[in-house]
């Protein structure tokens, strides 16, 4: 029993990155039910899209969007979510899907929506590089 607080002792930044690893592993696992969002999977956002009428929301910055978005997709940058809500209100009954470049705006944008009143907003996971990673199509905006 002696030896493991020498080994501690003698290893205390492998002991520290262990820990640290550790406490992201288990954020990432469980980090959604803490912070109160949802986050759904490319796959489960089209059962919610195609099955129950679910709205997608891009939170991204208008030229991201542009670029590449999911089709009928609301552009609704992070930054202009709280003054342009009114726009999804139609839908606060029906699934809302936050959608980012890779993940974490949409989580933000999810909670924003839920504190609000949108009970089934949700975030997709990954974003956009996960859908594009699923296979999924995205859409580029005309140029007039």
């Amino acid at each position: 029993m002696e030896r493991i607080p020498e080994f501690i002792g003698n290893h205390l930044f492998l002991v520290s990155l262990f820990a640290a690893l550790l406490v992201m592993l288990l954020w990432n696992l469980f980090g959604a039910g803490l912070t109160g969002v949802q986050e759904i999977e490319p796959a489960d956002a089209t059962l919610l899209i195609n099955r129950e009428g679910g709205r997608v929301v891009d939170v991204r910055a208008a030229d991201e969007y542009a670029a590449g978005h999911i089709l009928n997709a609301l552009n609704l940058p992070l930054a202009e979510l709280e003054s342009r809500r009114g726009e999804l209100d139609k839908y606060k009954d029906k699934p809302v899907i936050a959608v980012c470049g890779n993940g974490p705006m949409s989580g933000r944008a999810a909670r924003q929506l839920r504190g609000a009143g949108f009970a089934r907003a949700v975030a997709l996971r990954g974003g956009i590089a996960a859908w594009q990673g699923a296979h999924l199509p995205l859409t580029r905006s005309q140029k007039i």
